[in-house]
C-alpha cells in the first residue's frame, strides 16, 4: 500500500518508491499541502520565507501583486505641486497648533492664574483671555479663588478628637472649617502643604479656645458661638503670620459630646440636672404666685384703710358684717343673742323639716306593695 506524506510530498509504496496521484491538475500530492512550501506543484522543496516583510512584499494598495514581478509596495505619499513632500508641512502645522494651545489661556470670572517663567513665579493673571509664551517657556496654573472650601475635622475614618476643657473635662468635638484663597501667589509659593496647614492651625486654635471654656459652655448655644468666633480669629492671625494667602470664612461646631466611655454616666447626670431645674422652676412659680396674691391683698387693704380713715365708724361696722358673713357662711350653727329668742337655732334641721318629702317614684311602688 502506498504511503501518504502529511506535508504534501510524494508518498512511498511498499517498495520504497515514490508514488504520485493521478488526479488531473494535481501535483501528485495526496496529503495536505505544506504552507511553507511554494504552491503550484513545484518540486524544488524550498521553504517559503517566514518574514513579515517577505509576506507583504508583493502587496500593494489594491492587494497582493499577482503579477509575480516581486516589486515593492505601490503606496506613495502625495507630493506637493513643486515635487516636495508634505511631511514637513504636516509636522510644522502640528507644532504650530501645539504652541498656540499652550499660549492661549481663558481664565473664568471666579478664577485667577499664576504664570511661571522657566519654573519661577512671573505674574498673576485675572479673569479673561490671556496670551503667554508657549510651553515650556511659560506655564500657567489656574485656581478658583472665589469658591469656599470646607474641611471636616476629624475627617471620615479618623478617631474622635478629645479636647480638654477649662474645668478639666474631656469633650468629643467635630467641627467644620470653611476657607477660601485671597492671595493666589502666597497660597502657591509660601506653604508646601496649604490644606494640611489649615487643618493643623484649626486644631490648635480649637484646643486653645475650648481650654478657656467649661464643659457646660461647650454644650450650650452661646458657649459654642463664642468658641467658634475665637477659633476663627486665632486661625486668621496664624495664617496671616504665615502669609498663607487664605481667608477663614467661618467655623461651625457640628457635634459636642462627652467621650463614648462615660456617655451613660453623663446622661444620668444630665437627667438629674434637668429634674433639679424643673423642681427649681416649680418652686419659683409657686413663690411668684404667693407673692402676687399677698401683694393683691395688701393693695386691697390699703384701699380699705383709706376709706376707714374717712369714716371709721361706718367702715368698722361694715368690716364686722362682712367678716361675720364670711365666717358664718361656713358653719351649720347660728347663735343669736337677743331677748325672747332661743340662743341656739338649729337652722339646718329646720330647713330639712320645712322641705316636703320627695314623691315616691314609679319604680319604688311595686316594692312597697310587695312588703
Amino acid at each position: 500500500m502506498a504511503g501518504k506524506n502529511p506535508w504534501g510530498g510524494p508518498g512511498k509504496n511498499g517498495d520504497g518508491e515514490s508514488s504520485s496521484g493521478d488526479k488531473p491538475g494535481g501535483s501528485g500530492q495526496d496529503g495536505p499541502r505544506n504552507p511553507w512550501l511554494p504552491g503550484g506543484g513545484s518540486g524544488d522543496g524550498k521553504r517559503r520565507s517566514a518574514s513579515i516583510e517577505d509576506i507583504f512584499k508583493n502587496r500593494g494598495p489594491e492587494g497582493p501583486n499577482r503579477g509575480g514581478s516581486g516589486g515593492g509596495p505601490n503606496f506613495r505619499m502625495p507630493e506637493r505641486p513643486g515635487g516636495g513632500s508634505w511631511l514637513p508641512v504636516i509636522i510644522g502645522g502640528v507644532v504650530l497648533i501645539g504652541l498656540a494651545l499652550t499660549s492661549l489661556h481663558l481664565v473664568e470670572p471666579k478664577e485667577k492664574a499664576i504664570v511661571k517663567t522657566l519654573g519661577s513665579y512671573s505674574r498673576t493673571l485675572d479673569s479673561g483671555l490671556h496670551f503667554t509664551f508657549p510651553y515650556p517657556i511659560e506655564t500657567v496654573d489656574i485656581e478658583d479663588v472665589e469658591g469656599v472650601r470646607a474641611v471636616n475635622i476629624p475627617s471620615s475614618g479618623e478617631s474622635a478628637k478629645l479636647i480638654l476643657t477649662g474645668d478639666q473635662n474631656l469633650v468629643d468635638l467635630s467641627y467644620i472649617v470653611r476657607w477660601r484663597i485671597n492671595n493666589l501667589a502666597d497660597f502657591k509659593f509660601q506653604l508646601a502643604e496649604p490644606i494640611e496647614t489649615v487643618n493643623e492651625v484649626a486644631e490648635a486654635a480649637m484646643r486653645a479656645s475650648v481650654a478657656e471654656k467649661t464643659l457646660d459652655a461647650t454644650f450650650t448655644g452661646a458657649g459654642r458661638a463664642e468658641i467658634q468666633l475665637a477659633v476663627r480669629e486665632r486661625m486668621q492671625e496664624t495664617l496671616d503670620a504665615y502669609r498663607a494667602g487664605i481667608q477663614v470664612v467661618g467655623v461651625e461646631i457640628a457635634k459636642a459630646d462627652p467621650p463614648s466611655e462615660v456617655v451613660d454616666a453623663f446622661r444620668d447626670v444630665s437627667v438629674a440636672e434637668q429634674n433639679a431645674d424643673a423642681a427649681r422652676n416649680l418652686a419659683r412659680g409657686y413663690a411668684q404666685q404667693t407673692i402676687a396674691g399677698a401683694e393683691g391683698e395688701a393693695e386691697a387693704f390699703e384701699k380699705v384703710y383709706e376709706q376707714y380713715r374717712l369714716a371709721p365708724g361706718v367702715t368698722r361696722q361694715r368690716l364686722y358684717y362682712e367678716t361675720m358673713e364670711r365666717v358664718l357662711a361656713q358653719t351649720d350653727k347660728t347663735i343669736v343673742e337677743a331677748e325672747g329668742v332661743t340662743p341656739y337655732l338649729p337652722l339646718p334641721e329646720l330647713r330639712r323639716r320645712a322641705t316636703p318629702p320627695a314623691p315616691i317614684t314609679a319604680q319604688a311602688q311595686p316594692t312597697e306593695q310587695g312588703q
